[in-house]
């Protein structure tokens, strides 16, 4: 069965990246904190670190931007409500006047970057989630424990199948001179699950030749398909409206997973680029293939970003690309 169509408005925002301290936070963002309501300004302010509360504003502000541009309510007059549980369920958006109007929205951080996805409609489920690859020191417990001991400790999370298509499988490999080394050409050395090893790609090109690298360009590989994975897991889990505790997370399983190629990093004056768009992941929950459509798409060098979508009776989720925004210049246009 397939999913009928849905327009979908989606939009990140940047944030700074630099650290910057609570002084900071106080006075060069007065303005946007007086955009929120008084319960929301004293959430971000008990943040204890002040990169997580400007991403705390920047998700504030472009919900009611995403609001404020979907439907034309005056800034003042937005306020939101959950849908089902009125503590836990998930957030969503309503008119007073016309109840039925239901905006459906999703929003994840990482990074200095804020995502939202949105749709009209109650019979809406949607889910995002942004993963930052280079963000944590993984290769300090990866040298300690083996690439192998490292994915286990994530055993509550995922299933057996699926650690070990992240222990011992890989989609390519790049070498530093650009050149991509495939699976076939790598051969059983996709078994290694240890940095600083020298590996031999096989020569199975026309006119081809073996190829020495080193692992550690394997284990990166690794890596990004392990976060491949946790993008797409959070992304259904934040569709579901439950949290990562939920009792069935190893029974969710995605397969014919690939990692997408990156972006390229912003250099200078010039902006980082959106990388390769996977549509084609495969999910199931107790063995059940689950009607959700997914889509992973990397931006950058580091970041991906997984879009959930589901609906009930429609025959096709056509997700629009994303828009990246100027959130001052929008919000001087839309907060009035």
């Amino acid at each position: 069965m397939r999913l009928g169509p849905v327009s979908f408005e989606v939009t990140i925002m940047s944030t700074p990246r630099d650290a910057m301290d609570r002084f900071a936070l106080e006075n060069m963002a007065p303005e946007m904190l007086k955009l929120l309501s008084p319960e929301e300004q004293k959430r971000i302010k008990s943040k204890v670190f002040i990169h997580d509360a400007r991403l705390a504003l920047g998700s504030a502000l472009l919900k009611r931007l995403f609001i404020r541009k979907t439907l034309g309510v005056p800034w003042s007059k937005i306020t939101f409500h959950r849908k089902g549980d009125p503590k836990h369920g998930k957030p969503c958006f309503t008119l007073k006047e016309n109840p039925a109007i239901i905006v459906e929205f999703n929003v994840s951080h990482q990074n200095g970057l804020v995502a939202l996805v949105g749709a009209m409609g109650a019979d809406v489920e949607l889910g995002v989630d942004i993963v930052c690859v280079n963000e944590r020191d993984d290769y300090r417990t990866i040298d300690r424990e083996g690439f192998d001991g490292w994915i286990d400790i994530y055993e509550d999370m995922f299933s057996l199948d699926e650690r070990w298509d992240m222990k011992y499988n890989v989609d390519r490999v790049q070498l530093l001179d650009g050149t991509e080394i495939t699976p076939a050409e790598i051969g059983r050395g996709d078994r290694c699950c240890v940095r600083d090893q020298e590996l031999i790609a096989k020569a199975i090109r026309p006119n081809g030749n073996a190829r020495m690298f080193n692992s550690d360009l394997l284990i990166e590989a690794k890596l990004r398909r392990f976060y491949t994975f946790w993008c797409y897991k959070e992304a259904f889990i934040k569709l579901s409206g439950e949290a990562l505790l939920a009792p069935w997370l190893r029974q969710l399983e995605f397969r014919n997973v690939h990692s997408p190629r990156p972006g390229t990093v912003a250099r200078c004056s010039t902006h980082g680029s959106w990388g390769e768009k996977v549509t084609d992941v495969e999910v199931f929950l107790h063995g059940q293939m689950q009607d959700v459509c997914m889509e992973i798409q990397s931006f950058e060098e580091d970041y991906m970003i997984a879009t959930a979508a589901r609906t009930s009776g429609r025959a096709a989720i056509d997700f629009p690309g994303f828009q990246k925004i100027d959130i001052e210049q929008e919000l001087a246009r839309f907060a009035g």
